[in-house]
């Protein structure tokens, strides 16, 4: 194989060194396929690739997995420059492996077809990292043919940061849609990582060898393992930027001041007050040094790396600031300033103009108009907010939009006492989300409990597969706002949500919800200290049968139940030995899953034994406890244990005003052991579907009108029968149960599936089960069983029961199809009507258009 490098029509292979690990080889010759817009060399040719028609959908700003921020888009002839600029960056070694042989510059008839695309048949994509190219990956379709060979070539100096992986996930979603359903590509035998490259990838190519050299193959559709593996680099990738960011150690502030009403003061103060460990930066144009430190004018002139940049500069400033820290090369920024977004309709304009220049420079933004962020771990303290108020170190993560609220946020855990691991005040939320903080605290081993307040969505379909499999392991609790009043004015998709598909949402996501910010500190002290509850009995033990009768109260009233035999009253006379044998003995009692332990101190007594006593046995208690002590809320010296870095250890218990509270937190933690507790089901994949006839159907109209449209009863048939569904118009008999089941894919919520009785059951008390995507098999026998008229299914009153599998494989059906197809945007089967013996869809709607948060690994757009 040793044709000239320029018409070479196999591909070469990505080298076994590990310096150029990812790069590979060249494409398929000219002849392979059509060649797409006009000839580079035109003097006349526009210098911006945005004057060019290119799949604007296909542009994407994606994290590579070492945190940094590239941007993707398809290559045009405005490229050209940028592209031989990138070829002469590469190494000789390279370049070899690359285009099998030296090709020291690129010829121009070359450089003419690899920046001329269709975005069809032959498609590039780019990496960019400010205004540099640093990565290539492009397919060409054989003719005639579904499959196409694939390429990469990435530059020496940004191998190994997961880039040639990221974008051959890309280029299979653009060949999706062009209908090529294979890749192949030539890689030499030699070079063991490039093959692996593919199968970490979670394809399994075929292999075939001839002269050196490995041929590949697979198919483009993604599988079950491909999508895993995507979900988890997407995970390392977007946890490591935020670690990036909230472990920063060395920081400046732009915007410092020794003026003490101003934002750049609050900020340098606090820095210095918790002690970072690392070095402060102030940047004051004027001021030689900032509350006792050396001063700069620019962070330009500081001479060291930076990890983070606090900017705290008025609004028409931050741009320019944004643009000397991406200069500056510093990791990512968090911006104080106000007046984007949250203003008016330039605000928002300027607010995507500092995520863009950021984004482009490699660097996450945390706000803009947020409070900061708060890393309290000892080899960190980082303290980058403008609230003195920080609590200990402890097990909850902490994510609020509101930088005003975050203030009061953080001033009532410092004065409750609950420990934080991280908090993180997002504001408008133009770049850094909840999601990115889920993807984080995943895996953060000092995160044990996840706190979030949300005033939006911004992509709710991934954060409700995140929130599904983190709360596995780890509680999630959510103050929703807006629950009446809907989303607050300025935040990115503030679109006023129904309350019953947030309740939804959280519900099939394992996610607490709870109604004010004070619960949802409730139930993060008995979570973050307290074992969960395994059952619904609860035993009650106190020293007032008043207190007693509102713990009964208040478990009845949240689902619980007293223990047979409680409450246990020691009198108010009780001793200390009293209370603790009366203690131990609901402790070791079968019939109490938990226990609450009420205490109101006599004026002559001194209450702090009666505190150890509790705390004592709960530091050995395998069942929670919750207590109302002197009517405290938080976590009383007699009832803390202390670990060495001053964190209260698991074991203290937590201290409510009132009962109601701690019965409240405990009835929440309950029902959350019980979700966790649920088989976790086989997820949905009907059989016997044929994605490809979908696919078809589905862009055969995108292709035409690009805005999407409701399908003509034949094309619904087509889409329709690829699944297995079939609808019949004819009356299936007077048997039957009209049910109906919907599809819905938002912007605002995400995918959901709906499922209830048609008729007035449905119109007259909107009695309609949700659940969002993705299903399991048990998510859909709940699903079904959830309506309040569920009984007319099951042989209500001597009636025959319907076929209960039937419409459980319907509901699979509709699932897969939703699953697999992000352009169908509402579906709607309306009636089904099930009888005994089936179900029988009579009627059916499908409008299809863009897909909505969904493709590739990318960032949300900059908002």
């Amino acid at each position: 194989m040793t044709t000239d490098p320029s018409t070479r029509t196999t591909t070469a292979a990505v080298t076994a060194d590990p310096a150029a690990t990812e790069a590979a080889a060249a494409e398929p010759a000219s002849s392979t396929a059509p060649s797409g817009d006009a000839p580079v060399a035109n003097d006349d040719r526009p210098k911006s690739p945005q004057d060019y028609d290119y799949p604007r959908g296909w542009e994407a700003d994606v994290i590579a997995s070492d945190g940094g921020t590239v941007h993707v888009r398809p290559i045009t002839p405005a490229d050209a420059d940028k592209l031989v600029a990138m070829h002469g960056r590469t190494s000789e070694r390279t370049r070899y492996l690359r285009f099998f042989g030296p090709y020291p510059r690129v010829p121009a008839r070359d450089l003419e077809r690899f920046v001329n695309v269709d975005h069809h048949d032959r498609v590039a994509l780019i990496v960019l990292l400010g205004n540099d190219i640093i990565g290539v990956g492009r397919y060409d379709r054989y003719p005639d043919s579904d499959t196409a060979e694939v390429a990469f070539l990435i530059e020496d100096a940004h191998q190994g940061r997961g880039l040639g992986p990221m974008l051959l996930e890309h280029l299979a979603a653009a060949a999706r849609e062009s209908g090529i359903t294979r890749f192949a590509a030539d890689v030499l035998a030699e070079n063991g990582r490039m093959v692996r490259t593919f199968l970490d990838a979670g394809y399994s190519p075929s292999r075939a060898y001839e002269e050196g050299v490995v041929r590949l193959e697979f198919p483009v559709e993604p599988t079950e393992t491909s999508q895993a593996v995507s979900y988890s680099r997407e995970q390392r990738s977007e946890a490591r930027s935020l670690e990036r960011l909230l472990t920063a150690t060395s920081v400046a502030v732009i915007g410092a001041s020794n003026d003490h009403t101003k934002l750049g003061y609050a900020v340098v103060n606090n820095l210095l007050s918790f002690g970072l460990d690392g070095p402060i930066y102030p940047v004051n144009p004027t001021a030689a040094h900032v509350a006792g430190v050396p001063a700069y004018r620019s962070v330009l002139d500081i001479p060291h790396d930076l990890d983070l940049a606090v900017i705290t500069v008025p609004a028409d400033q931050v741009e320019g600031v944004v643009e000397e820290c991406g200069q500056k090369n510093v990791r990512g920024l968090v911006v104080i300033s106000g007046g984007f977004s949250e203003k008016d309709e330039h605000g928002r304009t300027e607010q995507q103009k500092l995520v863009e220049t950021a984004r482009a420079y490699g660097m996450r933004v945390v706000g803009p108009n947020c409070l900061g962020v708060v890393n309290t771990r000892a080899d960190v303290r980082l303290n980058a907010t403008i609230s003195p108020n920080v609590p200990p170190p402890g097990r909850v993560g902490f994510f609020c939009q509101s930088g005003a609220l975050g203030v009061a946020i953080l001033a009532d855990a410092h004065r409750r006492g609950l420990g934080m691991s991280t908090f993180v005040s997002a504001g408008n939320r133009a770049d850094v989300s909840g999601n990115d903080l889920l993807q984080y605290w995943a895996t953060d081993d000092r995160t044990e409990v996840i706190l979030l307040h949300l005033e939006s969505f911004g992509n709710p379909r991934k954060f409700a597969r995140l929130t599904r499999q983190i709360a596995r392991d780890k509680p999630i609790v959510a103050v929703k706002s807006g629950r009446h009043t809907g989303a607050k004015a300025g935040i990115a998709a503030a679109v006023p949500i129904p309350d019953d598909i947030v309740e939804a949402l959280f519900e099939s996501s394992g996610v607490m919800r709870v109604d004010t910010l004070e619960q949802s500190f409730d139930l993060a002290m008995l979570l973050a200290h307290q074992p969960l509850p395994r059952g619904q009995r609860v035993g009650v033990v106190g020293n007032s049968s008043a207190l007693g009768l509102l713990v009964q109260d208040a478990c009845l009233s949240n689902g619980l139940e007293v223990s047979e035999g409680y409450p246990v009253d020691i009198g108010p006379e009780g001793s200390v030995e009293a209370f603790e044998s009366a203690l131990a003995g609901a402790l070791a009692d079968d019939n109490v899953d938990s226990l609450v332990a009420v205490f109101v101190p006599p004026v002559v007594t001194d209450a702090r034994p009666y505190a150890e006593a509790l705390g004592r046995l709960s530091m050995n208690s395998e069942k929670p406890i919750v207590t109302t002590f002197q009517g405290i809320s938080g976590i009383p010296a007699g009832l803390q244990e202390v670990g060495g870095g001053g964190e209260l250890l698991r074991g203290s218990v937590p201290s409510y005003v009132s009962p109601e509270r701690g019965v409240l937190a405990l009835a929440k933690a309950t029902s959350y052991y019980a979700w966790r507790s649920k088989p976790e089901g086989t997820p949905v994949d009907a059989e016997d579907v044929d994605n490809k006839q979908a696919a078809a159907t589905i862009y055969g109209v995108l292709e035409k009108e690009p805005e999407g449209r409701v399908l003509s009863p034949e094309e619904t048939e087509e889409l329709l029968g690829a699944y297995g569904i079939v609808s019949d118009a004819r009356d299936p008999g007077d048997d039957g149960i009209p049910v109906t089941i919907g599809l819905r894919d938002d912007s605002s919520f995400g995918a959901l599936v709906s499922f209830g009785l048609s008729g007035l059951a449905l119109e007259l008390f909107h009695d309609t089960a949700y659940r969002a995507l993705p299903l399991s098999d048990t998510d859909i026998d709940e699903l079904i069983r959830e309506p309040r008229a569920f009984p007319l299914l099951d042989g209500y009153r001597g009636q025959p029961k319907v076929d209960l599998d039937a419409l459980h494989d319907l509901i699979a059906r509709v699932v897969t199809l939703g699953e697999h197809n992000p352009e169908v945007r509402s579906l709607q089967l309306d009636p089904v009507i099930v009888t005994p013996d089936g179900a029988c869809v009579t009627r059916a709607s499908v409008r299809i258009g863009p897909p909505v948060n969904l493709g590739p690994r990318r960032l949300a757009p900059a908002i």
